[in-house]
């Protein structure tokens, strides 16, 4: 069976060369074709010689995961809906902005760790994902972006990656480290490693190893500030408290590109709004060095959760911005088409046989030939 050569990072794909007998050199060269080039035709890289070029038809592929759907949002934001295989879907955003072009993917099929105010979490856990299907996210919404707004060669239309989709990126351990080396390789997509962020609920022991493996921008799924609303909230702190995880986060800025850790903060009407709420984050804060960055809820189908009132948001990020802290209020985007926060669904079959179905979504549905030509 012929080798998807979307599975390798730099050294994996040098390591294959060696094995079929070539100049470990030629993987960099490949390497750019795949990931800056957006190639997967063998016969257009016009830099190696033929033979190499039959060679590889004869062992290997370039085979990303399918597009079934691409969805563009009135704000602008666009949805990929993206075949995994064995009836599994998976969800991935861009979301332009006027400085830079941010790509959120996905690393599972599902989630395990069931937060309560996620969509994702609500419907189960397949499998994680391969290498080539995450990074085959990023490949697709490459040439997808690109061909609709005209190739720039010296302005990239995707400037940040963040790794904030559907599942835990930490619990993929060894294929999101493999991916993160092909986010930052200079002959593959070449960004810096404040630019990449992963996002974990707090998985401490796989904080740890990505901080000696490959330490990028780190954000930090806390939602709450003590460890009662955070266990109910977010399941993996009976496992991992918060004391535990505040550890894990300062162990981590000594390697990380940033001086801070992102914690993201989903704002829930009664829930972890409250003056007292805000006051414990100040506490947390003088703990770590760290930044806010709070999330009004989205609702989905069948979640018991209301976005806290806007006066009410304003009111807490004030609090927090008195106390020193940096702190942002997300903009919501991508709402009319349930690619905002917590709202990614996919269509996700389950270790239970549940099947959940991809949304029917608002916004303009752009045809499947204009993306997989």
């Amino acid at each position: 069976m012929p080798v998807n050569l979307l599975e390798f990072d730099a050294d994996s794909l040098t390591s294959y060369f060696v094995d079929i007998g070539e100049k470990p050199f030629r993987a960099r060269q490949v390497l750019k074709w795949i990931h800056q080039l957006g190639q997967n035709d063998f016969d257009n890289m016009t830099d190696l010689a033929k033979s190499l070029r039959e060679k590889l038809k004869a062992v290997a592929v370039i085979q990303p995961p399918v597009i079934i759907s691409d969805t563009l949002s009135d704000d602008g934001t666009r949805k990929f809906l993206i075949d995994v295989g064995n009836g599994n879907a998976v969800e991935t955003v861009f979301i332009p902005e006027a400085e830079r072009g941010t790509l959120c993917i996905s690393t599972q099929a599902g989630c395990a760790l069931d937060c309560a105010f996620c969509s994702t979490g609500k419907q189960g856990f397949n499998r994680n994902l391969s290498v080539a299907e995450i990074i085959g996210q990023v490949w697709l919404a490459t040439r997808a972006i690109e061909r609709d707004m005209g190739r720039v060669p010296e302005k990239r239309s995707i400037s940040n990656v963040v790794l904030m989709g559907m599942g835990e990126p930490l619990a993929n351990f060894e294929n999101t480290v493999k991916v993160l080396r092909l986010l930052l390789d200079d002959n593959a997509y070449g960004l810096s490693r404040r630019r990449v962020t992963v996002s974990t609920s707090g998985i401490v022991p796989a904080i740890d190893r990505l901080a000696e493996a490959c330490p990028v921008a780190l954000a930090v799924s806390l939602h709450a500030p003590d460890d009662d609303k955070r266990d109910e909230l977010v399941p993996i702190n009976r496992k991992y408290p918060l004391s535990t995880l505040l550890d894990a986060c300062n162990r981590y800025l000594q390697h990380a590109p940033r001086d801070f850790i992102t914690f993201e903060y989903v704002m829930l009407d009664g829930v972890n709004d409250s003056e007292k709420d805000a006051e414990a984050l100040v506490e947390i804060a003088q703990k770590v060095s760290c930044k806010f960055n709070l999330i009004p809820f989205n609702p989905f189908p069948g979640s018991s959760f209301k976005r806290s009132p806007a006066d009410r948001i304003r009111r807490f990020a004030q609090k927090l911005i008195a106390a020193g802290i940096v702190t942002t209020t997300r903009k919501t985007r991508g709402g009319d088409i349930d690619a905002a926060c917590g709202q990614l669904a996919g269509q996700i079959k389950d270790k239970t046989k549940r099947t959940t179905k991809a949304k029917a979504t608002a916004g303009r549905v752009i045809p499947l030939l204009e993306i997989n030509a």
